[in-house]
This record gives C-alpha cells, sequence and structure tokens, in this order.
C-alpha cells in the first residue's frame, strides 16, 4: 500500500500571546477557524487555527508557568509541519510497516474542528517532527 499524502495541512507555531498572535496573522489575511483548549503540564493551553486560502497556521499557547521554553527562542521555530490525509488508519500502517520512527502507540483522537480529527507523529532523520492528520 503506497501512502498518500493530500498536502501541507498546517505548520504549527508557538507562541507566548494568543491574541497579539491572532491580530498579527488577521493583518495579512488570516482569519480564525478554529479555537479550543488542552491540557497541558497541569495547566491548560489554547490553541487557535487560522486560514488563509489553503494555508492554515495552529498557534498555541501553553500556560504561564510553562512558557520560558518560548520566551527564551531568539528565532521562533515551527513546531511540526502536519500532511493531510484521506485515512489516518491507513497512513499509520503504512508508516509503522514501514520502519518508521513513529511517535504514538495509536493515531491520537482530538477534539478539534467540527467532528475533530485524528493524528500521529513520526520523527524525520534530523528529529524533525511530521504529523499526519485527518480532520473527521
Amino acid at each position: 500500500m503506497d501512502l498518500k499524502i493530500n498536502r501541507i495541512q498546517h505548520l504549527r507555531l508557538p507562541v507566548t500571546n494568543l491574541k497579539a498572535s491572532e491580530a498579527f496573522y488577521k493583518k495579512p489575511g488570516f482569519a480564525k477557524v478554529m479555537a479550543s483548549g488542552f491540557d497541558y503540564m497541569g495547566g491548560q493551553g489554547a490553541v487557535a487555527m487560522t486560514q488563509r486560502g489553503e494555508m492554515i497556521l495552529e498557534r498555541y499557547q501553553i500556560p504561564e508557568a510553562t512558557l520560558q521554553e518560548i520566551r527564551n527562542r531568539k528565532d521562533g521555530h515551527i513546531e511540526h509541519i502536519a500532511f493531510d490525509v484521506d485515512s489516518i488508519e491507513d497512513a499509520f500502517t503504512v508508516l509503522k510497516n514501514g520502519a518508521f520512527s513513529v511517535v504514538e502507540d495509536e493515531p491520537v483522537l482530538l477534539p478539534f474542528w467540527e467532528n475533530g480529527c485524528k493524528y500521529f507523529n513520526v520523527h524525520g532523520p534530523e528529529g524533525e517532527r511530521l504529523e499526519l492528520n485527518q480532520i473527521l
């Protein structure tokens, strides 16, 4: 079975101020299309997806007590690149059987978007994280 990847689905960016980031990305035409909270190291994080055309940016903010890592970065960074797939189960099987370094034991369900999404990650040869994601 071949792995079918449709396109880059989104880029994930850590931010220290989600509201300021939203205002910044609104200027070049990105509109918020999804927002949610998530548990992070005993606190509550927040995530927002912004979209312009086919481009989606996922921006997330972790709780105040854990923000120092992000604040210490000099140039920021992309946390992961996510690829859109039609079948997360098929993609998982192909990559797991293909001896890729798969991070999760199985695809993870998140309550994002209208009906949720499922994802899993693999590590590339330089340690980069690549996410395979299916919006349900």
